[in-house]
């Protein structure tokens, strides 16, 4: 599989192109991943208040629990510490949802600045990379061919400017259905090298 071009230039700007695509690719995971820890940092309040919920839950409830042994009176008493420790409670529930919140919110922007970045460089770099490799490969089992030299030069014909196939001759399309190996050979030359591809001294 032909990755890169046949042409020094080229193929050194392919290889650049891919590097940065690569590193900034890297970047936006890192800065992604940055941007969920500093988000998710947050929930330490809720983790504070988890804690603090529960632990005042827990001494509500054994108050309640020993006043609550009192002859007579005992249930009376307990009455405000059983309230005082569903009030706990809910404390200690409002700070596991504001870290299930924290979490979700963290992620939801770790992954938003991460994927929506990463996507527009895939559309610049890497479709056109795939296309590159994709005509390159074509070009190349098109040359191994019988007729592949000379489909070359026709669909050079067919795509490339008029001034670079007249630049040739100057009835290039006359010259290929006349079979001049000269022209069509240097058809062919233009055709592949558009496409990343060196046409072999032995034309193959």
């Amino acid at each position: 599989m032909k990755l890169y071009s046949d042409f020094a230039g080229r193929r050194t700007r392919q290889i650049a192109a891919d590097v940065i695509a690569l590193g900034l690719i890297a970047l936006w995971v890192w800065f992604g991943a940055t941007v969920f820890a500093l988000v998710n940092g947050l929930a330490g309040f809720g983790v504070q208040m988890e804690q603090a919920g529960a632990g005042f839950r827990e001494t509500m409830t054994d108050i309640g629990e020993n006043l609550g042994g009192v002859p007579f009176i005992g249930g009376g008493i307990r009455v405000p510490f059983d309230g005082a420790s569903a009030a706990g409670a809910a404390l200690e529930q409002a700070g596991r949802e504001q870290q299930e919140a924290v979490l979700q919110l963290a992620l939801v922007l770790g992954i938003g600045v991460t994927v929506l970045p990463i996507v527009m460089i895939l559309l610049l770099w890497l479709v056109p990379r795939i296309r590159f490799v994709r005509r390159a490969n074509r070009a190349t089992q098109a040359v191994r061919s019988e007729a592949g030299v000379d489909l070359l030069a026709l669909r050079a014909l067919a795509t490339s400017k008029l001034s670079a196939v007249t630049a040739i001759d100057a009835d290039p399309l006359g010259a290929w259905r006349r079979g001049d190996q000269r022209v069509v050979r240097e058809l062919a030359q233009l055709e592949l090298r558009s496409a990343g591809v060196r046409l072999s001294p032995s034309g193959g």
